[in-house]
C-alpha cells in the first residue's frame, strides 16, 4: 500500500509543475452560472446551453483523446466530457493532470451521453485549488466514525449524506424561526456570560473576567434573563442559542449544545404544550413532507394532539407502583432501594417519585407524549399546581426514549422563588452540585411584577437527531467535542 506521506509529496510536486506553466494551483473567483442538480434537473431547458460551474474532482476515466470525470457541489454530482477536439492537445494534457479531489472551475455545453446521463462537453477549465492529500478509501466512503468526527471536513467531501443531513439541521432552525415569528414572537439574544449560573440544574464552565477580576460562568440555559425581559414588557420572545454544561460526553449530551427557549406573557403550560405539538409537527412537514417518520426502526406519528400522562401515572404504567396510595417517604425510599436505585437516605416521596421515574420510565415512551405534574422539589423555577401543590404545572417530552425538552408555568411569585432558592442553596450545601445559587437580581425583577406565563425550552440538537433518525448528538453537530488524540 502506498505510503501517504509519498502520496502528498507526489500531489506537492505536480503543483510545482502547475505554477512552472504558469497556474495559480491556489485561483481566485470564478463565475458561477449553475450549480450541478440544476443541470441535470433543467436538462430539457439547457440543452446545448453553455453553462459555468465549480467542484470537486471526485472521479476520473479514461484515456486517450478522450476522458470523463465526475465532479460535485453542494447540489449534488454531474459528469463532464473532456476530447482533445474540443479542449485542443495542450490543455486536454492539463485536464488529465488533475488529481481526485482538486476543486475545479469548468465551461461547457449541456448534452446527454449516448448512455443517457446529462453532461457538460468541456470547452475550458480552471484550476482553483490544488488538493495536497487524497481523499480516504479510494474516495468511496469515510466509514471509521471518530475520524468523521474529528475531521468533518472530510466527511462532509466524501459523504454526500452527510452534507444534506446538515442542510436539514438548517432548514430545522430556519422553520422554528418561521413558525413563532409567524405567532408574534420575538427572537432576542442574551449574555452567554452569567455571573451567576441559573435556569437549570447544571455544572457550568467557569471563565475569568481580567479587566473586572470576577469569575464569569458559560450559561447553561437563557432562562432568567428571558423572564426578566418578561417584565420589562416583552410578552413573547424567544432565542435559538448555545448553552454550555460541564458534564459527560454520549450519545445524548454534548458540552456545548443548542436550544430554543420560548416564553409568552399570559399563558401557562397547557398553551405550551399546543405550541410544542404544533411547532413540531410543522417542522417536520416543513422539511421531510410528512410527520410521520422513522426513528430507530420505530414508526413516530408527529401529528398533533400528544398523549398527555402525569408521572405519577407514567411510573404506573411501567413499573405497576402507585406513589399515591404510599403513605410514607420511608416507605417511597424501600421502593426505589428494591428497584436498585441508590439514595442518599432522607429523600421525600416525591424526590423517590422522580427517581424512579428516571430509572424505569421515561426510556420507554416511543409515541410523543408530554409527561405532566412533575413533584415542587425538582421544578424550582415552576408554579405549584393549584390543583396539588406537592406538583408543578410543567411537562417534559418524550419521544423514542429519549427527551426532547422541558416546560411549565412559570413562576412569578417571588416570595415562593426566593424561597426555592434558599432551598436550593441547601441542597448545594449539602453535595448536590447542580442545584441553583440564589440570583437576588432575579428575584428583585419578579418584585417588579412578571406576568403569569408559559414557557418552553427544546433541545435543536435533539429534534434534528428526531427528524434526520440519527442515533448518535455527534451526528448532528460539525464540530463535536472530542478527547484529543494521545498519539
Amino acid at each position: 500500500m502506498e505510503d501517504i506521506n509519498d502520496l502528498v509529496r507526489a500531489r506537492i510536486e505536480k503543483l510545482q509543475l502547475w505554477r512552472a506553466r504558469g497556474v495559480d494551483p491556489f485561483g481566485i473567483r470564478y463565475e458561477v452560472t449553475h450549480r450541478a442538480a440544476e443541470v441535470v434537473d433543467g436538462f430539457d431547458k439547457l440543452e446545448g446551453s453553455i453553462v459555468s460551474i465549480a467542484g470537486r474532482v471526485m472521479a476520473k476515466r479514461g484515456h486517450g483523446r478522450a476522458a470523463f470525470l465526475d465532479i460535485r457541489d453542494l447540489s449534488g454530482k454531474i459528469q463532464l466530457y473532456a476530447s482533445v477536439d474540443e479542449l485542443g492537445e495542450e490543455l486536454y494534457q492539463l485536464l488529465l493532470e488533475l488529481d481526485i479531489g482538486d476543486i475545479v472551475g469548468v465551461k461547457g455545453k449541456v448534452f446527454r451521453t449516448r448512455r443517457g446521463e446529462v453532461s457538460i462537453n468541456l470547452s475550458s477549465f480552471t484550476l482553483l485549488s490544488k488538493s495536497l492529500r487524497p481523499l480516504p478509501e479510494k474516495w468511496h466512503g469515510l466509514q471509521d466514525v471518530e475520524l468523521r468526527y474529528r475531521q468533518r471536513y472530510l466527511d462532509l467531501v466524501v459523504n454526500p449524506e452527510v452534507r444534506e443531513l446538515f442542510v436539514k439541521r438548517s432548514l430545522i432552525v430556519r422553520y422554528i424561526r418561521e413558525f413563532l415569528d409567524a405567532r408574534g414572537f420575538l427572537e432576542v439574544e442574551t449574555p452567554m456570560m452569567h455571573p451567576i449560573p441559573g435556569g437549570a440544574a447544571a455544572r457550568p464552565f467557569v471563565t475569568h473576567h481580567n479587566t473586572l477580576d470576577i469569575d464569569l460562568y458559560l450559561r447553561i440555559a437563557p432562562e432568567l434573563y428571558l423572564k426578566r425581559l418578561l417584565v420589562g414588557g416583552l410578552e413573547r420572545v424567544y432565542e435559538i442559542n448555545r448553552c454550555f454544561r460541564n458534564e459527560g460526553i454520549s450519545t445524548r449530551h454534548n458540552p456545548e449544545f443548542t436550544t430554543v427557549e420560548v416564553y409568552q406573557a399570559y399563558a401557562d403550560y397547557t398553551d405550551m404544550m399546543s405550541l410544542t405539538e404544533n411547532m413540531v409537527a410543522f417542522v417536520a412537514e416543513s422539511v421531510l413532507g410528512t410527520p410521520v417518520i422513522s426513528y430507530g426502526g420505530k414508526e413516530v406519528d408527529l401529528t398533533p394532539p400528544w398523549r398527555r400522562v402525569t408521572m405519577v401515572d407514567a411510573v404506573k404504567e411501567w413499573t405497576g407502583i402507585d406513589f399515591n396510595e404510599l403513605e410514607s417517604d420511608a416507605q417511597a425510599r424501600e421502593i426505589c432501594s428494591r428497584q436498585g436505585i441508590e439514595l442518599k437516605g432522607n429523600e421525600s416521596k416525591w424526590k423517590c417519585l422522580n427517581e424512579l421515574y428516571e430509572a424505569h420510565a421515561d426510556y420507554r415512551i416511543v409515541q410523543p407524549t408530554f409527561v405532566t405534574h412533575h413533584p415542587v422539589e425538582v421544578s424550582p423555577l415552576a408554579k405549584k399546581s393549584a390543583a396539588d401543590p406537592d406538583f408543578a404545572d410543567r411537562f417534559e417530552i418524550f419521544i423514542c426514549g429519549q427527551e426532547l425538552g422541558n416546560a411549565f408555568s412559570e413562576l412569578n411569585d417571588p416570595i415562593d422563588q426566593k424561597e426555592r432558592f434558599v432551598s436550593q442553596v441547601a441542597e448545594r450545601a449539602a453535595g448536590d452540585e447542580e442545584a441553583h445559587l440564589m440570583d437576588e437580581d432575579y428575584v428583585r425583577a419578579l418584585e417588579y411584577g412578571m406576568p403569569p406565563a408559559g414557557g418552553l425550552g427544546i433541545g435543536v440538537d435533539r429534534l434534528t437527531m428526531l427528524l434526520t433518525d440519527s442515533p448518535s448528538i455527534r451526528d448532528v453537530l460539525l464540530f463535536p467535542q472530542m478527547r484529543p488524540r494521545t498519539d
